[in-house]
């Protein structure tokens, strides 16, 4: 049984990391931060859980040890249901109350200089004070966002767990997206203020979701991604669905985005297979060269129940009941570029290791501006092939549309695998112990660049630094640190708390230079969001929401 059956546990302690290997070097710096879904939230899928952070220093405190400390987003959904727990109902797809859907805020941290942001794939981004990990505010007034269902309070807003910062305007690029059309908008926000900008997209739709979106110096990047909602299995049906396995991408010109206008134009491409994620380079003076991670037989929607037979046809595991459902194929990335005016199309590389199963869409890039100019590596984790995480029913969904022949004979590790940017080379690998499970690395700089950006090293591009890896294991948790130029030579050093110490599963992170308060700007309350809508509600459900935005500051 290799998947930590600790993963879904429900304590996710505040620990102080000491060094049990290795030695942990000078230059490494700033701050390991993390989102993941609270399990004591008891999600029906265990990604939708109420939203948590995790920060650790990369540099140990006075007694030598790393303090490693989560919270869990004080946000207006949690509050109200802190107050009236009752009238909350967790589904497949999040969490439903008479005020509204609850925002999770609990996918992926996004730092902007100094200040940092919690994404999630149905919720507007919520601010985040990076020292004491309380809630700020969330993005921008509800009306500015298009909700896909404007309910009384908390509106169900469809948009993207990956928005992107611009380097060069300054601002937060992310998307609305309506769930029954798929008709799509770019929102964009400036860090400051109570609104955001809104461009509808004309004559496009993106079916499924927009888990991610990515950009170029000139270009913003949209791409169906594949997550599906199935509204037989939001009303009790079993999931029968399947991702699309192709879907549209969509390029939109920046400088098209003007203030006054409401509407923009994009240029369309069909894409194949399907993706989750995907990075763009920034220069754009080639064209738009994008790396794929593609997610050919993922269905990121499906999770596993009790009741489920897995692969081989033995029972699910109860621990492991609301785990996403694993990969049906082996790993395949792609380098792909788009030319904006010709409508040309041509994959520059391929990596696709059939024995390299799988990754669940764990990456790590050079964020800086310089690094994502001039890429150098990108570092990804393959999870391995665990059949007790591939259930009976997404073999049926999926029919067709894998090759069991390529399944391994027996479970296979993960894999930290260095890949050339130009080319998609292997350069240097690392497995992991078979009862390891791996999660989202970040890349974090060496040196600083001479006159470069904050989040910049001495030389950008993903290849002079270090990776950070937290590692589930059901005898302990542990943090890991690679030489980003040779992970093959294994961490350089772990951390870790006493034996028997674990947390939940761990989705994805990032890295700050610095971790200072949120600065005083103005943002939207959410007193603000409350209008005559509360009319719709019985008086003693509007004065709970009353009182929590008198609680969050008037």
């Amino acid at each position: 049984m290799p998947i930590p059956r600790s993963i879904l546990g429900e304590d996710h302690p505040d620990m102080d990391l000491e060094v049990v290997a290795g030695a942990w070097p000078d230059d490494a710096r700033g701050h390991f931060v993390v989102s993941t879904s609270d399990q004591r939230s008891h999600p029906v899928h265990a990604f939708f859980g109420d939203g948590l952070i995790a920060r650790m220093p990369l540099r140990p405190g006075p007694d030598g040890r790393f303090p490693w400390r989560a919270r869990v987003l004080d946000t207006p959904s949690v509050r109200l249901k802190r107050a009236r727990p009752d009238l909350f109902t967790a589904g497949p797809v999040g969490t439903s109350s008479p005020w509204g859907f609850v925002n999770c805020a609990n996918t992926a941290p996004l730092p902007w200089g100094d200040r940092l942001f919690a994404t999630w794939d149905a919720g507007r981004p919520v601010e985040v004070d990076p020292v004491t990990l309380e809630f700020v505010a969330e993005v921008g007034h509800r009306d500015d966002w298009k909700p896909a269902m404007d309910q009384s309070v908390l509106p169900l807003i469809s948009t993207t767990a990956h928005p992107v910062i611009d380097p060069d305007r300054d601002c937060m690029w992310n998307v609305s997206r309506d769930v029954l059309t798929g008709v799509v908008s770019v929102i964009r926000y400036d860090g400051t203020g109570t609104r955001v900008h809104r461009w509808d997209v004309e004559n496009a739709a993106l079916p499924q979701s927009t888990h991610t979106i990515t950009q170029t110096r000139d270009w913003l990047v949209l791409v169906d991604t594949a997550f599906k909602i199935d509204p037989d299995e939001i009303f009790g049906a079993d999931r029968t669905a399947a991702a699309n396995p192709a879907g549209p991408l969509l390029l939109i010109r920046k400088d098209d985005l003007a203030p006054g206008k409401t509407t923009v134009t994009c240029k369309e491409f069909r894409i194949a297979p399907e993706v989750y994620h995907f990075y763009a380079r920034y220069d754009d003076s080639d064209g738009v060269q994008i790396v794929m991670e593609n997610a050919p037989g993922v269905d990121i929607g499906m999770y596993l129940r009790e009741d489920d037979l897995d692969l081989h046809g033995r029972p699910i595991d109860p621990a492991l009941r609301g785990m996403f459902c694993h990969g049906l194929t082996p790993a395949s990335t792609t380098i792909v570029q788009f030319d904006p005016e010709t409508g040309q199309v041509s994959e520059r590389a391929r990596a696709a290791d059939p024995s390299r199963w799988w990754q669940a869409e764990l990456s790590a890039i050079d964020w800086s501006r310089e690094g994502q100019t001039d890429p150098t590596r990108h570092h990804l984790v393959y999870i391995g092939f665990h059949p007790e995480a591939i259930n009976q029913r997404v073999l049926r969904n999926y029919e067709g549309r894998f090759d069991a022949a390529l399944f391994p004979a027996e479970e296979t590790p993960a894999v930290l695998v260095s890949h050339d940017r130009d080319d998609l080379e292997p350069l240097a690998e690392w497995t992991f112990g078979l009862d390891d499970y791996p999660t989202s690395p970040a890349f974090v700089p060496r040196g600083a660049a001479a006159g470069g950006t904050r989040y910049a090293g001495s030389s950008p591009g993903g290849h002079d630094g270090y990776l950070v890896v937290a590692v589930h294991n059901d005898d302990r948790f542990r943090v890991e640190l690679f030489d980003a130029a040779d992970v093959g030579r294994g961490p350089v050093a772990v951390l870790a708390p006493p034996h028997g110490t674990t947390v939940p599963f761990l989705l994805h992170s990032a890295w700050m230079p610095e971790a200072r308060p949120a600065p005083d700007v103005e943002r939207l309350r959410f007193a603000d969001d409350l209008d005559t809508r509360l009319d719709r509600l019985e008086p003693d459900l509007r004065t709970v929401a009353r009182e929590v935005a008198e609680a969050l500051g008037g």
